[in-house]
Parts: C-alpha cells; structure tokens; sequence
C-alpha cells in the first residue's frame, strides 16, 4: 500500500510539474549559464583521467536522451581507480529525465545488493549531502555504486525528493533542468575499501560540478 502511495504521488507530481513546465515553455524556460561537460576536469583531488572519454552508441543515447554527458575514468593513488557519469537534461518539460541506475543495469545483467545512502562531504567545505550506495555484481566483477540527482543548488539521494524539487523550481525559477551523477569503484577486496574511495573521489569531484550542472 506505501509503495503503491508514493507511486501514485509521484505520478501526480511528474504530471503538474510537466503542465507547469509546459505553461513557461510559451516563455521560455530560464536557462542558467554552464560549461560543457567535454570541459570537465581530467586532474583533481589527486586523481587523473584515464585514457579517452567514453561515448556511448546511439542506441544507448536514444535511450539516456541526455543534453549533455561525460563518462570517464580516473586514477588514483595506490592503483585505485574510479568511473565517472554525469547525464545532464537541460529540461525535464519535455518528456526527458534522468535514466536511473535501477532500471538500467538489471537489464544489462547485473544485480543489485541492497541499497543504503552514505555522506559525501565536498572539498571544498559545501554542506554534506546524502547518496544512494549499491554494490553491484556481473559474474565475478563487483563494483561499489554511488548515484545521485544535482542541479539547482542540491544534491539529493531520493529520486522522489528531487522530482519534488523540479515542480518547485519550474514555479520559483522556471527552472527544471539537472543531472544524475555517478561514481563506480571496481573491487575485489574489502567492501569497506571500496566504499571509502567511491566516497573520496565523490568528494573531490563534488566542487567542480556546479560549473556545469548550475546552481
């Protein structure tokens, strides 16, 4: 009855924020100013691209129909490495939104564990946020998990939540674009370990985001 509850409200909401959006689009959405995610930096907090940015098919584009994406790879200190997405939608008026983890990846062939949220806390001193964590299995790969929802000054876990916010914004500042972030943590030793660097490397990436997924 709960989860029926929130599908429903959550239905309801996606279906005023669209109405709302569709009644600024006669305007004209607001548009904040950005860079491209292509500009995102290779080095921070110690970590490095490695090799060239990903860049998905067009049937997997078709699919995520994101404005604007990076996918890449980073390296750390001691052989650890980490895999960066951030998909972001100008607007979400138009029948585009974020492509969540969960209905993505059981369909690829990986299984989900069980889910929980862990504390980022940015680098550069921003207010902690919360961010769902999985660990995540296909055959004897494993991977640590970190995702969540960015845009218009917030960083939240709920895609419930966020949903929310988007009805709010497109009132207050006409306004619904945003983005989903990703971190990945390939391991095969303790989970913990994965774990504490998924939410390092999420903490030093953190402050370079608002560049490119405006506040």
């Amino acid at each position: 009855m709960k989860r029926s509850m929130h599908f429903w409200a959550m239905a309801a909401l996606l279906v005023l924020g669209g109405a709302v959006v569709n009644l600024w689009s006669a305007a004209g959405e607001a548009r904040a100013p950005r860079k491209a995610l292509a500009e995102f930096p290779t080095e921070f907090g110690g970590w490095r691209q490695l090799g060239r940015d990903v860049r998905f098919d067009a049937a997997t584009e078709a699919v995520l129909h994101a404005d604007d994406y990076v996918s890449r790879d980073y390296a750390g200190e001691g052989g650890r490495t980490a895999s960066l997405y951030v998909g972001y939608y100008l607007t979400q008026g138009s029948g585009a939104t974020y492509h969540s983890p969960l209905n993505c990846l059981p369909g690829s062939g990986w299984t989900l564990g069980e889910p929980s949220t862990v504390e980022v806390k940015p680098a550069d001193g921003r207010a902690p946020f919360r961010v769902n964590r999985y660990v995540i299995e296909h055959g004897p790969e494993r991977m640590l998990m970190l995702y969540w929802y960015q845009g218009r000054g917030r960083a939240v876990a709920s895609e419930y939540a966020d949903k929310v916010y988007t009805v709010f914004d497109s009132i207050r500042l006409r306004r619904s674009d945003g983005a989903m972030v990703r971190v990945l943590v390939p391991f095969r030793g303790p989970e913990r370990e994965a774990e504490e660097t998924a939410v390092q490397f999420a903490a030093q990436a953190a402050p370079n985001l608002p560049a490119y997924v405006p506040d």
